[in-house]
């Protein structure tokens, strides 16, 4: 595969769409042949999540690139940005001859206002006042470290106990969760990940190489 001529194609794709649907679609081109932290070769109404050409890997992207089995496009899942703004988003792949992803275009549509319109007639319409908003929504970060924080976060809350109370079972599962998030494939990562969970670096190689959970 070309993948020059075929990123070139995407970044294409991104202007097309983002001028078909107006100031409120961001759409990003990442480029996997790039470092993990520098994904970012394209992007159209970065104000959007305040990223730029040259930033790092978002979330899913990270797992993509970690992961070395077959991945699914993902399409119309809800993201939060970290000011509160909630994005309708879709993540298309772009697969290599080995059938792993070579590249990403990424659509994030804010639909803030829209949500908020929708919660004011819903309360003109509904008989009831029962249903909540729903939460359950991914995030995207304009910074991969605040990204890794957030993993180091989610592996805690994974775990279910605080550090001083963990075993080696424990980190095991803790440091293998931030391995399939894809979280050592941002630079430095292992210094804050040993930091954090009171381990060698040595300590850490070992645990990566453990077989995985069952």
């Amino acid at each position: 595969m070309n993948q020059e001529k075929h990123v070139d194609f995407l970044k294409q794709l991104a202007r097309a769409l983002a001028v078909q649907f107006g100031s409120k679609c961001e759409v990003a081109v990442h480029d996997f042949s790039q470092d993990p932290e520098h994904t970012i070769v394209a992007i159209e109404n970065s104000n959007i999540t305040g990223r730029r050409v040259g930033d790092g890997a978002s979330q899913i992207v990270l797992e993509a690139m970690s992961n070395n089995g077959p991945i699914e496009d993902q399409l119309g899942y809800l993201i939060r940005t970290r000011d509160g703004r909630l994005l309708k988003s879709s993540s298309v792949y772009l697969r290599g001859d080995d059938g792993r992803p070579a590249a990403l275009l990424s659509i994030n549509f804010d639909v803030t206002e829209l949500s908020h319109s929708l919660m004011i007639l819903e309360q003109f319409v509904s008989p009831s006042q029962d249903k909540q908003p729903q939460d359950d929504v991914g995030e995207v970060f304009s910074s991969v470290n605040d990204m890794l924080d957030k993993l180091i976060e989610e592996s805690l809350a994974y775990v279910g106990k605080p550090v001083a109370l963990m075993n080696k079972e424990d980190k095991i599962k803790a440091v293998k969760y931030l391995e399939k998030k894809g979280a050592f494939l941002i630079k430095k990562s292992g210094d804050k990940v040993t930091k954090i969970y009171d381990i060698s670096k040595y300590t850490l190689y070992n645990y990566l190489d453990s077989e995985p959970e069952q």
